[in-house]
């Protein structure tokens, strides 16, 4: 905050003018990465046809499919002409220098800083869940003694029925699935409640596997310490960090997190149900006793082709993918990527904590209580949720997405809105706020009932 009232005086503007959103794009030593994008029109994400609409949309829905970098398309042009001029030798001969065999060394020298890993602890393949699996399948040994998983109540659907699933797989018993709960009346978790929970029960737990941070609320969870706790209780401790690779600074391998695995097409920007990555710690690196689900990819790649059908696994995390890697979805992450080359995870924090810190100054300046922040100010990264009475949500979330301001939904009346440092502005932010406002007003207007409800009494 201390920033941003520093700009407020030395401009001479109020944070509520529009002006002083521009003054902070101005002086934003990242704003040059906005251009490394494709940010739609208004009228391409509304349907809408006026002239007024041909501006640039204000996408702030990173947290669920981040925008396309223009490097993206280029490279995978450039892999769509490889393919065509050379075919199969594509695979060891490449007129740009990526020989398709040897593609997720790539990425994962790229994609190893922005989780805080060694880039031996880095691979590359399938999609998230699947992912989960084949690392679960690796991690969790359940014994008669130490048979539990434990994740967040909420945790993202996906992660619940994969955990679910595999305890059932084992024949293991419904108590295996230990929940995290938040305390009666509150909607995030307590770090010392996750502690007690682990203490109290760390003695059954076989594997404990949270979000970094969590999809609903947008709370960033106490990784070091909750990882530390864990590893004391004898526990293996696996991380989903979708929602906070590109989007806070991890440290994987220092935190001595055991697994974790992550899709790339929220803040890491590889398009539509894009290629997922995972983290194996390199403790793992040479344990050829470890059992896993294998196929051909994780075979060491100096041997592969020799087709002995006697498996021996590449080092580290190489020796759990189980398949070719697919080009044309790297493609595109190698084309985010190069983009994240260009900065760094602080340089994007400290941009990140300006405009959540803006965003949520100007919602509690100008929507007052009508509007719940439920996402902590003290652990949080690039969203926040945003709870707002059931008899005008749907008119403000209909409004911001007429308007252009391209956010999303949780039912029954939860919005998240989620400023990326990479390409989202100030201005950006102030133009959300300003439509919420103008929501609100608009529903007053079309519903007197409203002028004595108790939250018409905040500050609009």
């Amino acid at each position: 905050m201390e920033r941003l009232q520093l700009t407020a005086t030395n401009t001479g503007l109020g944070l509520e003018d529009q002006r002083f959103a521009q003054a902070m794009d101005h002086a934003d030593p990242l704003a040059r990465l906005r251009s490394e994008f494709v940010i739609p029109t208004v009228n391409q994400v509304t349907g809408g046809d006026g002239v007024e609409g041909n501006g640039p949309c204000v996408y702030l829905c990173g947290n669920s499919l981040g925008l396309m970098p223009k490097q993206s398309r280029r490279i995978l042009n450039e892999e769509m002409d490889e393919w065509a001029a050379k075919g199969v030798v594509g695979h060891f001969r490449h007129s740009k220098d990526r020989p398709w065999v040897g593609y997720r060394s790539q990425i994962v020298e790229k994609m190893a800083p922005i989780v805080g890993a060694e880039p031996i602890e880095v691979g590359v393949m399938n999609t998230l869940t699947t992912n989960l699996h084949l690392l679960l399948a690796a991690f969790y040994r359940p014994t008669d003694q130490r048979y539990k998983i434990l994740i967040e109540s909420k945790a993202f659907p996906s992660d619940h029925y994969a955990v679910e699933s595999q305890i059932k797989w084992h024949g293991r018993p419904e108590d295996a699935l230990l929940l995290a709960e938040p305390r009666s009346g509150e909607h995030t978790l307590r770090t010392e409640d996750i502690l007690s929970l682990i203490a109290r029960e760390g003695a059954s737990i076989a594997v404990v596997m949270l979000s970094g941070v969590q999809y609903y609320t947008g709370q960033v969870f106490e990784m070091d310490r909750i990882t530390a706790a864990a590893k004391s209780a004898g526990c293996v401790v696996g991380w989903d960090v979708t929602h906070a690779a590109g989007n806070i600074p991890l440290s994987l391998h220092d935190w001595d997190v055991d697994f974790a695995c992550w899709c790339s097409y929220k803040y890491l920007n590889s398009g539509p149900g894009g290629i997922s990555c995972f983290f194996v710690h390199e403790r793992y690196a040479h344990d050829t006793d470890l059992q896993r689900l294998t196929g051909w990819w994780g075979h060491d790649a100096e041997s592969r082709f020799e087709m002995t059908n006697q498996f021996v696994p590449g080092a580290g995390a190489a020796g759990f993918e189980v398949s070719n890697t697919p080009i044309l979805v790297s493609a595109t992450l190698l084309g985010s990527l190069d983009v994240f080359s260009q900065t760094s995870m602080a340089e994007l924090r400290e941009k990140s904590v300006l405009l959540t810190t803006y965003l949520e100054h100007l919602l509690l300046n100008r929507i007052g209580d009508r509007v719940e922040i439920i996402t902590p100010n003290e652990h949080r990264g690039a969203q926040l949720s945003l709870l707002f009475a059931s008899d005008v949500f749907e008119c403000v979330f209909g409004t911001l997405m007429g308007a252009g301001v391209i956010c999303d939904e949780r039912k029954p009346n939860c919005i998240r809105l989620a400023p990326a440092p990479l390409y989202n502005t100030f201005s950006d932010v102030w133009r959300a706020v300003d439509v919420i406002h103008a929501a609100l007003a608009s529903a007053d207007a079309n519903d007197p009932t409203k002028a004595t409800s108790p939250l018409a009494s905040g500050s609009t």
